[in-house]
């Protein structure tokens, strides 16, 4: 049998992530018609689906909540008993997603600045802590992990260079993925799929 060509090896790319949640076309062109440019990609979205869904009545904490990308694909793997904090200070973006998925009663918005939030946090609350906010990820770190129970997931993206980074932050990322690596009692894994994503899994209380 001949062996297959390049042109029979697609790729795993966006266009091969066909099930998308229900509200996700709706939330991306209200994000478009805002200009907000910081929504997480398919990709990413798709990954975040598969955490919630290993999560049976789990409970999730995003920081970042923005137009709500992030939160339709959490939202489209957790179960019915789960339950999701989303957690943004830009009442404009977090509009978008109240206004689509603020129906759903297992999310909570929250409008308020992370850095509190998570400093006031029960230690070892979440399942899943999805940090695409500077706070919980450049700044609050610690309080962030602090939050993650024992076989609980704590996740970052944009950790691969991007066209629109200021001057200066790559040595902030390089700083940062490699405090989070050497962090005791979690297990660390980098993954180069969509903008560059870091996961540690807390295997014990340190």
């Amino acid at each position: 049998m001949a062996a297959p060509d390049d042109s029979d090896l697609n790729p795993i790319d966006d266009a091969l992530i066909s099930v998308r949640p229900a509200t996700l076309d709706a939330i991306e062109a209200a994000t478009r018609a805002l200009g907000f440019g910081m929504a997480s990609e398919v990709k990413t979205g798709a990954l975040l689906r598969a955490l919630a869904a290993s999560k049976p009545t789990g409970r999730m904490l995003e920081l970042g909540t923005g137009t709500g990308v992030g939160t339709a694909w959490l939202l489209a793997g957790m179960d019915a008993a789960s339950r999701l904090d989303s957690v943004d200070n830009d009442p404009a973006a977090q509009g978008i997603a109240k206004r689509h998925l603020g129906h759903d009663p297992r999310v909570t918005f929250r409008l308020a600045d992370a850095g509190p939030f998570l400093e006031q946090g029960p230690s070892q609350a979440f399942d899943l802590v999805f940090a695409d906010a500077w706070e919980g990820k450049f700044s609050h770190l610690d309080a962030a992990l602090a939050l993650v129970r024992v076989g609980g997931i704590y996740v970052v993206d944009d950790l691969l260079p991007q066209s629109n980074w200021p001057e200066g932050h790559a040595s902030k990322v390089r700083a940062l993925i490699t405090e989070l690596e050497r962090q005791a009692g979690f297990v660390a894994v980098k993954l180069a799929w969509a903008s560059g994503l870091l996961m540690l899994v807390r295997n014990q209380v340190r």
